[in-house]
């Protein structure tokens, strides 16, 4: 044989051996059989899991292993990438867990203090004589009104793009809380952006980075950060749709840089080691996690299911944590039963998406036999501020009387107010959105998510109006 078919002959050998290690290598790599209750849980999902269809990414976790992890749906409609669990999401309010982690961890490293007042290092905020404490924006106890809610009545989207400054400057101008602080719970994003303010100013580092430098590095999660910066970059990002009526679906992925309240992208597998560091510690340690998880208390005494950036309770008799987040089109949840080992996360990119129910119906199939109650039926509405009236009639002239501009120092915002024919009308915002006021009472009205009620003077003409919606109350405007 000569020698270049010696050569050739050896090196076919090799890619022979080379291509039987790699066989073998790939039979030991393939996926563990599905779970056997796996085909239950896709029943879940089944309505998105096509072409052509948003949806979620599922996570089950159990014993620090992820034991199930799948994609139902697309990732980005106009490329047909369909989601994975690598898929990457924006994960609203679940990331509010991650800020209270790092308050957590910046007041274990003795920069900050849960009874620290917050204007000690935000001292913008107005003083309403009676302090803020870092630990009331935590548990959603400060009385601050609600950004999101402010910008709905400003007529700006709440998803649009500004940075926690910018909600600085709106809150700086509120006259007003909802309450005083510690005196009742009422959920407030702009609690949790003024928190991620003060431990970027406790700890000399900008917040996201932060976050990154002793959360996600530390666990091993190179893709989830706090998205501060819009130019940002986001391989693998699943963007968010509203379904329309007639089945065809809108884009609808918010962009913001705000972080805190919410601004947390990140994936399913990763969400994984975030998870089992509530049973390891490795961040934080024991300390930490006991306080993550302790319910805040009112003034008088009494006893919050809301701890640091989770709901603490029980599902069936079995007791959980939980957090949902939503802002656009992404929805996303994260339920863990401690006592079973076992956490559910789902990461959707499609706003019809009931994820508190599919994270729920997921674990009764995971931890069949582990409940002890039976499956509650669902809770009537809660009571709010915004129903049907009792239909008073205004006449003619009495609508006459409410017409006019109305004009809010707080909001930066102009209300237009008009009669048309037998209804009073109300413009709003710089995308002049424009709405029928439905009567309830003398002097008062519905607006969608809100209640407006008109103010008179000594001599009975109207000189303004409040505005009092879910998280946001007593907003007054003058009349021009």
């Amino acid at each position: 044989m000569t020698r270049w078919r010696a050569r050739l002959a050896w090196g076919a050998a090799c890619a022979a051996i080379v291509a039987a290690l790699a066989g073998l290598t790939d039979a030991q790599t393939t996926a563990p059989p599905a779970p056997p209750w796996a085909a239950q849980v896709d029943a879940a999902f089944a309505q998105w899991d096509r072409p052509g269809s948003p949806g979620c990414a599922l996570g089950v976790y159990q014993n620090g292993r992820t034991v199930y992890a799948r994609g139902y749906g697309m990732a980005d409609l106009e490329h047909d990438a369909p989601i994975t669990p690598d898929s990457v999401f924006y994960a609203g309010s679940v990331s509010k867990q991650f800020t209270a982690m790092t308050a957590a961890l910046a007041i274990a490293q003795g920069k900050l203090s849960a009874d620290d007042d917050v204007r000690k290092y935000v001292p913008e905020l107005p003083d309403y004589g009676r302090s803020i404490t870092i630990r009331h924006l935590i548990h959603h106890t400060s009385g601050l009104r609600d950004i999101n809610t402010l910008m709905v009545l400003a007529g700006r989207r709440d998803e649009d793009a500004f940075d926690n400054e910018a909600v600085l400057r709106t809150l700086a101008r509120q006259k007003a809380l909802n309450f005083m602080p510690g005196d009742e719970h009422l959920y407030s994003n702009s609690g949790y952006a003024m928190l991620a303010l003060a431990i970027e100013r406790a700890t000399g580092a900008p917040f996201a980075e932060y976050a990154d430098a002793n959360i996600f590095k530390p666990l091993g999660m190179p893709v989830s950060h706090f998205h501060t910066n819009l130019a940002r970059l986001v391989p693998g990002r699943a963007w968010a749709y509203d379904r329309r009526a007639d089945g065809t679906f809108a884009l609808n992925s918010p962009q913001n840089e705000r972080a805190g309240a919410g601004g947390l992208f990140t994936t399913v597998r990763e969400l994984a080691r975030w998870d089992e560091n509530f049973y390891d510690g490795r961040v934080g340690g024991p300390d930490v996690i006991r306080m993550l998880e302790t319910p805040g208390r009112l003034n008088g005494g009494t006893e919050l299911t809301y701890a640091w950036g989770l709901t603490v309770g029980a599902y069936r008799g079995l007791p959980m944590v939980e957090h949902s987040g939503s802002l656009g089109g992404y929805r996303a949840h994260i339920i863990r039963f401690r006592s079973a080992h076992t956490s559910v996360a789902v990461l959707c990119n499609v706003s019809s998406v009931s994820t508190g129910a599919v994270v729920r119906r997921a674990a009764e199939w995971v931890l069949a036999g582990r409940f002890t109650l039976p499956t509650a039926p669902p809770p009537p509405p809660p009571p709010g501020l915004v129903g049907p009236g009792v239909g008073y009639l205004h006449e003619g002239d009495e609508l006459k009387a409410f017409a006019g501009d109305y004009y809010s120092e707080e909001l930066e915002s102009v209300y237009r107010v008009r009669v048309n024919d037998t209804t009073l009308r109300l413009r709003r915002g710089v995308r002049r959105q424009e709405f029928t006021l439905v009567p309830r009472r003398k002097d008062e009205f519905d607006l969608p998510g809100s209640i407006i009620r008109f103010r008179r003077g000594p001599d009975g003409a109207v000189t303004g109006l409040v505005v009092d919606a879910d998280r946001t109350r007593g907003l007054v405007f003058e009349k021009r």
